[in-house]
């Protein structure tokens, strides 16, 4: 469901760039990787740091371990929120709207209440 973080969004600084874009020829998934650090879902506006213990989490940071910027608040539960509200209670496991599973649930939405 997450779009490759180059998409659309413009990091703080050109090391979180490199870090979030960061691929290795010698593991198919970033999450194999122990050089990747850096994990940037565009789903939820959400940067963390990569758990490597062979799954797929991270844990969510707040601010860029290179230039200090405060990071987007992560948009996580507001999506969980706004799907329940919905009446979507497994939104992993349901058929959701389109517009749920790219960065339009927030990103349209955001702009047009500016």
């Amino acid at each position: 469901m997450n779009s490759k973080p180059e998409d659309c969004r413009k990091h703080c600084c050109s090391r979180m760039s490199e870090a979030v874009a960061s691929t290795c020829e010698q593991h198919a998934h970033r999450f194999d990787c122990p050089d990747c650090l850096i994990d940037y879902s565009l789903l939820f506006d959400e940067y963390g740091i990569i758990v490597h213990d062979g799954g797929s989490s991270s844990m969510t940071i707040a601010f860029c371990p290179w230039c200090g910027t405060r990071l987007p608040e992560s948009k996580r539960d507001r999506w969980f929120d706004e799907l329940a509200a919905l009446g979507f209670d497994e939104p992993l496991e349901q058929d959701i709207p389109e517009g749920f599973r790219t960065v339009a649930w927030y990103l349209f939405r955001t702009n047009s209440e500016s």
